[in-house]
């Protein structure tokens, strides 16, 4: 299976934005958009930002894959999945990546970040309604329930996690988490507001259709 195996930091310094991609060391002073605010590489401080209508489309898609670290294939993947569906097609791509499987754990708490929920994910210690499922993308659907596998609970990683989620504030609104069980529940889609990147989706949607 194809893996992204470039550096984190520099995702975040050649998208221009902090991503999140590091989990709580992006809130830091160690997070490189602080320490080296400026796109990677030996000519990095003397990029300059203006680009193309086709530069800045490019860059877009390139921002989203990054944020929910997903391959170029996989991408055009779900952009194939909604973009015949009925709504704006850039808001239906956006959805489609939050009801990843992966992203759900990294939203309930269960993960500081999108790389080490997917990491749960592959390891087999998330179920679905209470059965194990090991695919990132699987697309959850409204009324099941993501919690962890209870033959892995007794795991190392695990053992902090009460006072991690007692400290999360920030559950978003399409989800109903219960703290004790160490689950959540699906109680619809994601609005546009309820995802928090700051992106244009619908200019991906213009980049396919070139």
């Amino acid at each position: 299976m194809a893996r992204d195996t470039e550096a984190k930091c520099r995702k975040c310094r050649r998208a221009g934005d902090k991503l999140f991609l590091k989990g709580d060391r992006c809130n830091t002073p160690k997070c490189a958009m602080i320490k080296r605010a400026y796109a990677p590489g030996a000519h990095g401080k003397k990029i300059k930002r203006g680009m193309s209508e086709f530069g800045m489309q490019l860059m877009t898609k390139q921002k989203i894959k990054r944020i929910y670290g997903i391959l170029e294939r996989q991408f055009r993947k779900h952009f194939e999945e909604v973009k015949g569906k009925k709504g704006i097609t850039g808001d239906l791509l956006l959805n489609r990546l939050e009801m990843r499987l992966d992203n759900v754990v990294y939203r309930l708490g269960l993960a500081s970040s999108r790389s080490l929920a997917r990491q749960l994910v592959n390891h087999g210690l998330i179920s679905v309604n209470g059965k194990k499922v090991s695919i990132p993308s699987y697309e959850t659907k409204i009324g099941q329930t993501v919690g962890l596998n209870n033959a892995k609970q007794e795991r190392n990683y695990f053992k902090n996690l009460d006072q991690i989620l007692k400290n999360k504030k920030d559950f978003p609104a399409w989800i109903s988490f219960d703290a004790e069980k160490k689950a959540g529940i699906i109680l619809s889609h994601p609005q546009r507001n309820d995802i928090g990147i700051n992106v244009d989706a619908q200019v991906v949607v213009e980049y396919y259709s070139r």
